[in-house]
């Protein structure tokens, strides 16, 4: 459940985003390299399970790590959440790659009790050379990113709301002080370390599940975005281990619990940074570039799932009533839709058109957040370039009756899975190495829960995430 923030959150209230990080192939001067009081710098990347890995180097090695990475191993990219190598994982014991940090990523976790400080860059995976390899997932945002500006101008500003849940407090009400101090000092701790590592904080607000909260970041690019995603939650379970909490972003933990989910969050520029998304004389207030690029996302959201909400429970969460994303369908202000136009204000003066953005609802933290941004952007395009059918734009007070006849969301992973294998035009956007070991993760994630009932299977997916 998210509220309305009227403070900023969603893109497009901060004026236009920050500029790009730096490209992989920056090679950082040693005397331009940022000074860190820790022992070790680890390079990371996240995965097709949503899991941060990597490897670290000496904090001496650092200019030589920034230069040139660390290795890496194809293989890699095809361990399931749960920890096996998937069983047909397509690279077999061959081939090498590089991981390569992009400084503009970096941020200090600083030592802390019997923790010790560490630097953290993410990495785009390159071959050897330093050419990009094809089944990065970071490299597929930013290809992503480059083809919509290129073919149409247009330049995305995003930002990602994440929910988890906090263990270990007790009972308190939804949204209350009392819950909010209850995490004390947690609460005021992660709010100043994700500050001082640079990624804005904009909200940490008590949600209505058991111990559950949100945190919210300002927007940026596309690629800002999806970095602090990744950052973020690693920077939680970080600091919430060495407070002796347990912390959990796992799509549920109950199946009639509340659910955590993530909100994606986009707003479109034009290339002078003009807001594009909105036209006040149009239903839902949503210009028609904006209805098209909506189209695209509807059109294939069941493949578009299959990354967004990529684990074997995801789907328990994805129902109707739950207020996650109960069908297929674009509508104002309405939290059971897949695609809602988000509030404005008009107070001190604020301009609607800069604040306007839309909120894709069906993502849990269990995807990567490369590739759940890069599908809608990649989405997005092909409803700006096709002739796809204008979609309804469902006013807020219409009737959850007449809703009930919109197209449903799979079911299940492996519904989405097969939707995925069935949409030609997503299974484009792909390396067919990189999709056939998305396929093959999630397909061995699933068999590896095969037996199970809900509740155990819950159990696994939050064992992890």
């Amino acid at each position: 459940m998210t509220l309305v923030h009227t403070t900023g959150t969603g893109p497009g209230l901060l004026g236009p985003a920050a500029a790009p990080g730096p490209s992989p192939a920056l090679r950082t001067a040693p005397e331009d390299l940022p000074m860190t009081d820790a022992a070790t710098v680890f390079v990371a990347t996240c995965d097709l399970a949503g899991q941060v890995r990597g490897r670290a180097v000496p904090a001496s090695d650092q200019g030589s790590a920034l230069r040139s990475g660390t290795g890496w191993v194809p293989a890699d990219l095809a361990i399931s959440g749960f920890g096996p190598i998937a069983p047909d994982n397509v690279f077999g014991s061959r081939g090498d790659l590089r991981l390569i940090p992009d400084p503009a990523t970096g941020v200090d976790i600083p030592a802390d009790g019997d923790a010790p400080a560490l630097r953290l860059y993410l990495a785009d995976q390159t071959l050897p050379d330093g050419e990009p390899w094809p089944c990065c997932p970071r490299t597929f945002l930013r290809t992503a990113v480059e083809e919509l500006r290129e073919r149409t101008g247009i330049e995305v500003v995003a930002a990602i709301e994440h929910e988890f849940v906090l263990g270990g407090l007790p009972a308190s009400p939804p949204f209350s002080l009392q819950r909010f101090r209850q995490a004390e000092p947690f609460g005021s701790d992660l709010v100043r370390l994700l500050e001082q590592a640079g990624l804005q904080p904009e909200n940490w607000l008590p949600e209505y599940g058991d111990g559950q909260f949100e945190i919210t970041l300002r927007p940026g690019t596309a690629m800002a975005a999806a970095d602090r995603a990744v950052l973020l939650k690693e920077l939680v379970r970080d600091l919430a281990r060495r407070r002796g909490r347990p912390v959990s972003f796992a799509p549920l933990l109950a199946p009639d619990g509340v659910g955590n989910g993530v909100h994606l969050h986009l707003s479109l520029r034009d290339a002078e940074g003009r807001p594009v998304l909105f036209d006040a004389a149009r239903p839902g207030r949503l210009s028609a570039l904006g209805a098209r690029f909506s189209a695209g996302i509807l059109r294939h959201t069941p493949a578009l799932t299959a990354w967004t909400a990529p684990s074997p429970v995801s789907f328990l969460r994805l129902t109707p009533h739950r207020w996650s994303a109960g069908g297929i369908f674009l509508a104002e202000h309405n939290r059971e839709s897949l695609l809602r136009i988000c509030p404005t204000t008009q107070l001190a003066g604020s301009d609607p058109a800069a604040q306007f953005n839309l909120e894709y609802r069906a993502a849990d933290a269990t995807a990567n957040p490369w590739l759940a941004l890069g599908v809608l952007l990649r989405a997005g395009l092909e409803g700006l370039v096709r002739d796809y059918d204008e979609p309804t734009v469902w006013p807020e007070d219409t009737d959850d009756t007449v809703l009930g006849g919109v197209p449903a969301l799979p079911s299940s992973l492996e519904e989405a899975l097969h939707a995925l294998e069935s949409d030609e035009v997503v299974r484009s956007w792909f390396d067919p190495r990189l999709l056939a070991t998305h396929l093959s993760v999630k397909r061995s994630e699933l068999a590896q829960l095969a037996g199970l009932d809900d509740a155990a299977r819950i159990r696994k997916v939050a064992d992890v995430h």
